[in-house]
């Protein structure tokens, strides 16, 4: 399964940039009334990616004073308990709900991108060249926090897995996610005549969702190629920088105007499309994730660029500071008070002000 045209297909569908859809093998997208879609089966038309499992999510043990059953791959897996059972289901529907797509009010909005946001440059760490080993690690626990946040998932569940070099693993019982996952599908595909009642797909449908889940997994893990932003005609300097961070990080070190010009060109053209405006949120967030995050006083290198068009100074700021909470999470981390940058704090609107002051 190609990953990469599936998550063409998600952005093309999400951003409605009305290109023709790509036929898949297995999965298309199903769109519903309020503009959501998820991925459905082809061979089971009524059956999505996400929710075929719904029936086998475990029984939960904080409502039971005394639980008394046993995981269903305790037996594999003998250092699980059902507490870890549950958090590891958690952790597999958060994986595959990562290419649905969802209606939104303000606050899903910001989580919504956070989740996709972070995804996407988890799949890009392991082939940045120009972050030392130290660095790629703080950054990639930094998506990956905020990928499990924004889904969002319970405290424990955020805090459930950590990185092992490139494996993810459930931190409690040393249990790889990889190991896991292929085990749950695999059970179930192999037992369907004793989970008839609970689950409406075919074993060779099963073990279809795992290959996809796994793909998932491995792209947030670093171990497979990574995803890139589909082309756009008018776009191509700025995907340029969002697909090549190695690529933003040198035009930044080198001659730092140079990327501020393609800011500039992107505003002085002020075409608005869905696609468009996600693609510079991301350029905005790549600077705050991969700059800022690093050495937050560049930020007076942009205001100094941008301030004598206050307008887009403005717009920027705002769009850095309130279209994620990155950078506040930045600024604790780093122990930085916003009031000792009063040039960059004088172009805040006012919900920023509120927020920040």
């Amino acid at each position: 399964m190609e990953l990469q045209t599936l998550y063409n297909e998600y952005l093309n569908i999400k951003f409605k940039r009305g290109l023709q859809p790509v036929q898949m093998e297995s999965f298309e997208y199903g769109l519903y009334d309020d503009d959501s879609a998820d991925l459905f089966l082809k061979d089971h038309p009524e059956e999505t990616f996400t929710n075929w499992m719904y029936d086998l999510q475990p029984r939960d043990p904080h409502y039971v004073s005394e639980p008394d059953w046993k995981p269903v791959l305790g037996e594999l897996f003998q250092q699980m308990d059902i507490y870890d059972e549950q958090v590891l289901y958690y952790l597999l529907f958060t994986i595959n709900t990562t290419l649905s797509i969802n209606s939104h009010n303000a606050y899903s909005t910001m989580n919504d991108f956070m989740k996709n946001y972070s995804f996407l440059q988890l799949s890009h760490l392991s082939e940045i060249t120009r972050l030392n080993a130290e660095q790629k690690h703080q950054v990639r626990d930094f998506f990956f926090f905020y990928y499990l946040y924004a889904h969002p998932v319970n405290e424990e569940t955020l805090y459930a897995c950590s990185f092992d070099r490139q494996n993810l693993v459930h931190t409690k019982t040393d249990i790889p996610l990889e190991r896991y996952f292929a085990a749950f599908h695999d059970h179930y595909s192999t037992n369907m005549n004793e989970y008839s009642e609970q689950i409406a797909i075919a074993p060779h449908d099963i073990q279809t969702c795992k290959h996809l889940t796994l793909e998932l997994l491995r792209r947030i893990e670093g171990k497979s190629a990574k995803l890139n932003m589909p082309k756009e005609e008018g776009l191509e300097a700025v995907l340029l920088l969002i697909n090549d961070v190695d690529q933003m990080l040198q035009m930044h070190d080198e001659n730092k105007t140079v990327l501020f010009e393609i800011m500039k060109k992107f505003l002085t053209e002020a075409r608005s499309t869905p696609y468009r405006d996600h693609c510079f949120t991301t350029l905005l967030q790549n600077y705050v994730s991969y700059i800022l995050f690093f050495r937050f006083d560049e930020i007076h290198a942009l205001v100094d660029y941008f301030e004598a068009t206050p307008e887009w100074c403005r717009m920027i700021i705002n769009k850095i500071f309130m279209d994620t909470v990155f950078i506040d999470r930045v600024m604790r981390q780093k122990r930085i008070d916003i009031t000792a940058y009063p040039n960059v704090i004088q172009f805040f609107d006012d919900e920023a002000k509120r927020i920040y002051l």
